[in-house]
C-alpha cells in the first residue's frame, strides 16, 4: 500500500500539464475533424456492410445453418445444445446463436436479424482500427533508412527525440524552392485510410455480410490484437511518465483486460483457434524484440488465464455434461484436429492457395502489400528493438499477418475465410505504406538515393503503381467474360445468361477500366497520393453499381424459387406429411418452413426410406427436386400432384404407394 501511494504522489508531481491550445483554435475548430472522422466511419459501414444487409435471401447451404440453429434456440429455449433440422449441430460453439437469438427478439426472424451480428462486429472492428492508427505515434519509413546506435542509457529518451525529429528542408532540382510541410487534407490522415482499407475490401465486406461465424471470430480476434497494442504502448507511456503500475496492481491495464476479454468471446465464437493464433502472434513478436520477460509480467497472465476461463468455460462444461464424448469427439476431434492434420469436406488446396486468395479478397490493396512488407525491414532486428513501442505497430502488424498465413498454410484444410483473420493486418501494412506516400516519404533504394532524377520514383513503387493498373484491365476483362465460367450450379442454370442481359458485367468491366485509366494518368502527372482514392472511388463505385446488384440478380435465380416452394410447401402440407429432398441439400428450406425436412442426395437411398417408413396419419410425401430426379425415381406425370414449379425446381405431392 505504501508502494501504491508513493507512485501516485510522484506521479502527482511528475505528470506533464496539459498543452495549452492551439492559437486561434475554437472548439468548431477542434470538433469539426471528430465529427468528420464519425460521418467517414458511418459512410463506410453503410456502403460495406448496412446497405441492402438484409435485401436478399439466405445464402446455402451455410448461413441458414446458423440462422435456423439460432431459430431453434428461442423455439426451444435450449441456449447450450445447438440443433438444425432436430439434430445436434456441434460445427461452432454457441455465440453466434446467441447473438442471432437476440437480434431475432429485437427485429424478428428475418435476414437482417441473420446478418446483423456480422455486420455489427465488421463495424466495430474497422473503428477500433481507426482509434488505434489514431493513437499510433509512426512517424514514416523514412526513419528506416538509418538509425544511429544508442550508447548511454540515460540518453535514450534524447536520442529517440532527436531521431524522430524531421528531417531538414531540402532543395528540389526542378523548381529550386524548399519543401515546406503542407496541411493534408483529413481524408489522407493515415486514420481514414486505415478504416477504408479495414472495411472496404472483398473479403471483409462478403464475410461481413453473411450470417456466419467467420466474422464474429475476425472481430473479436483482430479486435483483442488491437487491444494488445494498445496496451502495449500504454505501458511505455507509464513508463515515460515515470509511473508504473506492474508492480503496484495485480491486474493488467485497461487494455490488457480488453484483450483478455475479447479472447474469451473469440474462444465462445470459434473454439481454441481463437486463443492459439494471438498467443503465437504476441508470443512471437515478444520473442523478436527481446522483451518477452517483459511482456508476461505487464499483461498478469494468471489474472488474464482466469478471466478467459470465467467467461469461456462455463458453457463448455454445460455442453460436455448434456451431451457426453459425443461432443468432444465431434467439436474438438473432428471439427478442429482433424481440420488442422486432415481433409475435412474434400475442403483441400496446394500450399499456394492462399496467396491467391489474400491477391483476390484484398484487391485492389494487395497490389502493395509486398512494398509494405518491404518496408518494415524486418530483418533489421536490432534497429526495432531499439524504436519506442508507439512506432512498431508495422512490425507488429507483420507478425499478425505472417503468423496467420503461415499456420493456416500448414493446416491441411483449407478454405478462403480462414485467412480472414489475417486481413485488417494487410490493411494496416498497406494503409502506413501510402501514408508514407502521401507525405512524400516514399521507401527509396539506399545505393540509388545520390542519383535519383527530378520527379522520378523509386523503382520498387514504380512496379507496383504499374501492376496496380494491370491488375485493374485483368479484372476487368474477367468481369467482362465471367458470364463463360457461371454455368456449373445446376441450382441456377439460367445465371449466365440472366447476369449479361442484366448489364452488370459491362458496368462493372466499365469501373474497372476507368479506374484504369485514371491511375494511369495521375501516374503520368506523378500524382502518387490520389492513386489512393482513384483506387478507393472505383472500389466503392463496383460495389454500389456492380457487385450489389448481382447479388439480387444471384438471389433472384438461386434461392428465390427455394424460397417460394417453401412458402407453398407450408399452405399445402396437410397433417403429418413429411417433406423430403431429393438430389442436393438446401438448408434453408428447413428456415423458410420453419418444420423439419429430411434430406437425400442419393436417389436410390430415397427410394429405401420412403419404402420402408411408415406414416398411418399421411398416405403421401411433399417431394421437392430438380425434374430429373423424379424421372429417376420411377415417377411418372399421372402418379404425382405438381403443386408448383419455380427455377429449377418442381414442388409435388406423392402417394408413398407409387414407391410400391
Amino acid at each position: 500500500m505504501k508502494e501504491v501511494i508513493k507512485n501516485l504522489s510522484e506521479y502527482s508531481r511528475h505528470r506533464p500539464l496539459a498543452k495549452p491550445a492551439p492559437t486561434g483554435a475554437t472548439p468548431t475548430k477542434r470538433i469539426a475533424p471528430k465529427l468528420l472522422s464519425l460521418l467517414w466511419l458511418c459512410a463506410i459501414a453503410s456502403v460495406a456492410f448496412l446497405w441492402n444487409l438484409g435485401n436478399i435471401g439466405l445464402v446455402d447451404e451455410t448461413e441458414p445453418l446458423f440462422a435456423e440453429a439460432a431459430r431453434q434456440m428461442t423455439v426451444t429455449g435450449d441456449w447450450i445444445t445447438p440443433y438444425f433440422n432436430g439434430e445436434t449441430r456441434f460445427d461452432k460453439p454457441p455465440l453466434i446463436y446467441w447473438l442471432m437469438a437476440v437480434a431475432y427478439r429485437t427485429l424478428g426472424v428475418n435476414e437482417w436479424a441473420v446478418r446483423l451480428p456480422s455486420a455489427l462486429c465488421a463495424i466495430g472492428l474497422t473503428c477500433l482500427g481507426f482509434y488505434t492508427l489514431s493513437k499510433s505515434k509512426e512517424e514514416g519509413s523514412s526513419a528506416t533508412d538509418s538509425v544511429t546506435d544508442v550508447t548511454d542509457v540515460t540518453d535514450v529518451r534524447k536520442q529517440e527525440e532527436v531521431r524522430w525529429k524531421p528531417e531538414p528542408e531540402e532543395e528540389t532540382e526542378n523548381n529550386n524552392s524548399k519543401l515546406k510541410t503542407r496541411r493534408l487534407p483529413l481524408f489522407f490522415s493515415t486514420p481514414w485510410i486505415g478504416a477504408a482499407l479495414i472495411a472496404l475490401n472483398p473479403q471483409t465486406i462478403a464475410w461481413g455480410r453473411t450470417g456466419v461465424s467467420d466474422m464474429l471470430l475476425v472481430g473479436c480476434m483482430c479486435s483483442a490484437l488491437l487491444a494488445f497494442f494498445l496496451g502495449y504502448t500504454l505501458e511505455e507511456q507509464r513508463e515515460q511518465a515515470e509511473f508504473s503500475t506492474v508492480s503496484a496492481s495485480r491486474f493488467p491495464n485497461k487494455w490488457y483486460l480488453a484483450f483478455y476479454v475479447l479472447i474469451a468471446l473469440a474462444i465462445l465464437a470459434k473454439g481454441p483457434v481463437g486463443i492459439v493464433v494471438p498467443a503465437l502472434i504476441v508470443g512471437s513478436f515478444g520473442l523478436y524484440l527481446g522483451n518477452f520477460r517483459q511482456l508476461w509480467r505487464e499483461m498478469r497472465p494468471v489474472s488474464g488465464i482466469l478471466i478467459i476461463l470465467a467467461i469461456a468455460l462455463p458453457w463448455y462444461i454445460l455442453v460436455i455434461l448434456a451431451n457426453g464424448q459425443t461432443y468432444i469427439d465431434s467439436f474438438f476431434g473432428y471439427h478442429n484436429f482433424q481440420r488442422f492434420t486432415g481433409v475435412v469436406n474434400k475442403h483441400s488446396a496446394p500450399w499456394y492457395f492462399y496467396f491467391f486468395v489474400v491477391l483476390v479478397g484484398f484487391a485492389p490493396w494487395s497490389i502493395y502489400l509486398p512494398v509494405a512488407i518491404a518496408r518494415t525491414r524486418f530483418w533489421q532486428r536490432s534497429y526495432w528493438r531499439r524504436q519506442p513501442r508507439s512506432a512498431q505497430l508495422s512490425l507488429f502488424a507483420l507478425f499478425w499477418f505472417g503468423c496467420i498465413f503461415g499456420f493456416f498454410t500448414i493446416a491441411v484444410t483449407k478454405l478462403p475465410s480462414y485467412v480472414l483473420p489475417l486481413i485488417p493486418a494487410a490493411a494496416i501494412l498497406v494503409t502506413l505504406l501510402w501514408s508514407d506516400i502521401i507525405a512524400g516519404n516514399e521507401p527509396k533504394n539506399r545505393r540509388a538515393k545520390l542519383e535519383i532524377k527530378p520527379n522520378s520514383l523509386p523503382r520498387g513503387l514504380l512496379v507496383t503503381y504499374i501492376f496496380n493498373v494491370i491488375f485493374l484491365l485483368i479484372v476487368a476483362g474477367a468481369t467482362f467474360y465471367s458470364y463463360n465460367w457461371l454455368g456449373d450450379d445446376p441450382a441456377m442454370p439460367n445465371f449466365p445468361q440472366a447476369i449479361q442481359q442484366s448489364g452488370l458485367l459491362i458496368v462493372g468491366g466499365t469501373i474497372w477500366i476507368i479506374t484504369a485509366v485514371a491511375i494511369a494518368l495521375l501516374l503520368w502527372k506523378r500524382q502518387q497520393r490520389w492513386i489512393l482514392v482513384a483506387n478507393l472511388i472505383g472500389l466503392v463505385a463496383f460495389i454500389i453499381f456492380g457487385l450489389t446488384p448481382a447479388y439480387k440478380v444471384v438471389d433472384i435465380n438461386r434461392q428465390l424459387p427455394l424460397r417460394q416452394l417453401a412458402q407453398v410447401a407450408v399452405q399445402q402440407k396437410l397433417p403429418g406429411e413429411e417433406f423430403i429432398m431429393v438430389g442436393f441439400w438446401k438448408p434453408s428450406l428447413v428456415f423458410y418452413t420453419q418444420g423439419p425436412v429430411t434430406y437425400y442426395r442419393a436417389v436410390t437411398k430415397a427410394i429405401d426410406y420412403i419404402k420402408e417408413s411408415k406414416n398411418p396419419t399421411s398416405p403421401s410425401i411433399l417431394l421437392l427436386g430438380y425434374p430429373e430426379k423424379f424421372v429417376q425415381l420411377g415417377l411418372q406425370p399421372n402418379q404425382y400432384q405438381l403443386l408448383d414449379s419455380r427455377g429449377a425446381y418442381q414442388l409435388a405431392r406423392v402417394p408413398r404407394t407409387a414407391f410400391r
